[in-house]
């Protein structure tokens, strides 16, 4: 069976893991709280997998993807007759997890009414399917994820506050990928090299340093999920295997013939600023500087670039950190632009 996989190595993102890690082992609800592509689902599959429920079901039901009508049903099941459709009796989510995890994803979407029978389940771990007069019991532990502010929700009486009190024993909130220093280029790396790998590539050459700049420098709303997008795209597109990546697209839907919208037309996004600042989605042509003569233009800004780091470098007294900083890069392009142009 596959375990979840965790990239990364700052403070925040390590610090999250633990905290799973030290609540997988208590037979408590957890909430999992984080912006989308944050890896909650991971974290939970983690609780589960860490837990002595690990040979049990893990049950996964995201509560935004069904109707309201829909959702109840799902969660609790039914019986033969109990609403049109319903030709035989089915079982809910919660029986399908007995002794195991339900991993209840997007909670913050659920209705008051499936709230309430929710809690129901919490407090007595008794199910009633909808058209049945008995209780069924159950053991399932709850993790509920989310990128609402649920206390916030509570207040404003979108969420019950007393099912709140009895999930959140637990309450782990994952960083953003833009507070996670160091980890974009940790993650790029990882998913450019299996990427490399998948097309065939001989070696894998990594990206240019002004692609990398880029990467460092956006901010990411989509968080890993985006990055991993951006930094497959770009290798897949990237005709060269043995030179440095040197082309990235941040937007996939920026294009100068991009529908301007209307009536059966999608409005296409306008480009981020950082998207603006990246390379051409196409691969370097006869007319783009990429493609001129290796003695011409990238020889010079070769030599410009070692310049810079060689000048930075003497101000900082060779402190590899003071120097990445003072640069605008990250500790480990600091070292591949060392390691490229020989300076140590």
């Amino acid at each position: 069976m596959d375990r979840p996989s965790f990239i990364g190595q700052s403070l925040p993102f390590l610090d999250a893991i633990e905290q799973a890690g030290r609540a997988a082992m208590l037979d408590r609800p957890v909430l999992v709280i984080g912006e989308r592509g944050t890896g909650k689902e991971l974290i939970a599959q983690r609780l589960h997998h860490l837990s002595h429920r690990w040979d049990r079901p893990l049950v996964t039901m995201n509560c935004a993807a069904l109707p309201e009508t829909l959702i109840e049903a799902e969660l609790f099941g039914h019986e033969a007759g109990a609403f049109t459709g319903a030709t035989r009796a089915r079982a809910g989510r919660f029986e399908e997890a007995d002794g195991g995890t339900l991993f209840l994803d997007e909670l913050g979407t659920l209705s008051m009414a499936a709230q309430e029978r929710l809690l129901r389940v919490v407090e007595y771990g008794e199910v009633t399917r909808i058209g049945a007069s008995r209780p069924i019991s159950v053991d399932v532990r709850i993790v509920g994820a989310t990128n609402e502010n649920l206390p916030r929700a509570a207040a404003a009486q979108r969420f019950r506050a007393d099912l709140l009190d009895r999930l959140s024993f637990e309450v782990i909130t994952l960083p953003p990928l833009r507070a996670r220093d160091g980890d974009v280029a940790v993650l790029t790396e990882h998913f450019g090299r299996r990427m490399a790998a998948e097309l065939g590539w001989q070696g894998w050459p990594g990206f240019s340093v002004e692609m990398m700049a880029l990467l460092e420098a956006h901010d990411w709303p989509g968080n890993v999920r985006e990055l991993r997008n951006v930094v497959e795209r770009a290798v897949y597109r990237w005709p060269d295997e043995e030179r440095p990546v040197g082309a990235i697209a941040l937007d996939p839907f920026a294009s100068p013939w991009a529908p301007a919208g209307g009536k059966g037309s999608a409005q296409a996004p306008s480009p981020s600023p950082s998207s603006a600042k990246s390379a051409p989605d196409a691969p370097p042509t006869a007319e783009s500087p990429a493609a001129l003569p290796s003695g011409g233009v990238r020889a010079a800004v070769a030599a410009y670039e070692r310049g810079l780091i060689e000048q930075a470098l003497a101000r900082h007294r060779h402190n590899q950190r003071a120097t990445a900083k003072a640069l605008g890069l990250s500790y480990d392009q600091l070292r591949h632009c060392m390691r490229k142009y020989g300076l140590g």
